[in-house]
């Protein structure tokens, strides 16, 4: 259905809904102009607050699923703004109806890196270092590697944006913090990353890097528009990702790792690789599996894989690493 609404037809600005944080206005913004040129149209950035923007609590706590993206969406519904801009990895595994999923852009860099003092690298980290992340699943692989290694570290669970995650570490509160490369890399403020931790070590949390660009159903032609900024090898990445967290049962404040790759033999991308890993917080169990097929040509068959990857994990005893809401 096309979206012949008044505000539609007079070309009036897009009204592009984003959370209030720095990285969620640098990250729309980075939209807002793609969208620009590929509409013809002004963008405006409506700020949305979200319940995961003003909780104080811990995200697995809170339940993590949704918590920055439900206040995105009532406005969306509600005709409020036409477009938002998610982190995927934050997005709910099921869409809701109304609403379509209209592009996934091409996707930064899915790793996680660290900030430590005295830019040192993890390896260099001394014994006993106090490293801060607010994900479960960064604590069971960085403890599961220290241990595998003879490292001695201590997780310790911490909340807040960047600037305040970061100011932990300046005022010597911690060692090191670990935060996602994407979002640094899009606030400008890669120069303050003193390690990348390979994937081999830290799996990212699935979808991330990722952007989601969603509007509503009945704006056909919007959808249309938007639809020219899909990435289409970043969506069938995601989608393999997002569908093994579906079918593990778990939220995204639940300690799966998940990453899609494409493999490529000379100039030709013939095949796709999705790892996941789940672990206890502590790190003394680890489920990591990967499974690997032809590079999906559908929705349909991108998911197919994330879920038989998923039912080897769990045949594997991965449910029981996941707490209560795997149960």
């Amino acid at each position: 259905m096309t979206d012949n609404s008044p505000r539609a037809q007079t070309g009036a600005p897009l009204r592009l809904g984003t959370r209030r944080s720095k990285l969620a206005m640098a990250q729309s913004g980075l939209v807002a102009d793609a969208v620009s040129e590929v509409t013809g149209r002004a963008v405006e950035l409506v700020e949305v607050t979200t319940y995961g923007d003003i909780s104080k609590e811990d995200l697995a706590q809170i339940g993590g699923t949704g918590v920055f993206v439900a206040a995105l969406r009532e406005a969306l519904l509600r005709g409020e703004v036409d477009f938002a801009v998610h982190s995927l990895k934050d997005l709910p595994t099921a869409q809701p109806e109304g609403l379509v999923l209209a592009a996934v852009p091409r996707r930064e860099d899915p790793r996680d890196v660290l900030v430590a003092r005295d830019g040192l690298t993890f390896e260099q980290l001394p014994p006993g270092a106090r490293i801060g992340t607010g994900s479960p699943r960064r604590m069971a692989q960085l403890n599961a590697y220290a241990r595998s290694h003879g490292l001695d570290i201590e997780t310790v669970p911490i909340r807040g944006n960047v600037d305040t995650r970061i100011g932990f570490v300046r005022s010597g509160e911690l060692d090191a913090v670990v935060l996602a490369a994407a979002g640094l890399s899009r606030l400008g403020r890669t120069g303050e990353v003193t390690d990348f931790l390979p994937v081999d070590t830290v799996l990212p949390a699935p979808g991330q890097g990722a952007l989601a660009i969603e509007c509503a159903a009945t704006s056909a032609d919007l959808a249309a528009a938007l639809a020219e900024l899909d990435d289409p090898y970043a969506r069938v990445a995601v989608t393999a990702e997002r569908s093994l967290l579906a079918a593990l049962e778990a939220g995204c404040s639940a300690p799966v790792g998940a990453l899609a790759d494409l493999l490529v033999d000379g100039q030709a991308v013939n095949e796709l690789r999705l790892r996941g890993v789940v672990g206890s917080t502590d790190g003394a169990s680890l489920v990591q599996m990967s499974i690997t097929g032809p590079v999906p040509t559908s929705h349909d068959d991108a998911a197919a894989l994330g879920r038989e990857l998923a039912v080897e994990m769990l045949a594997k005893g991965a449910a029981g690493l996941m707490g209560e809401r795997a149960l």
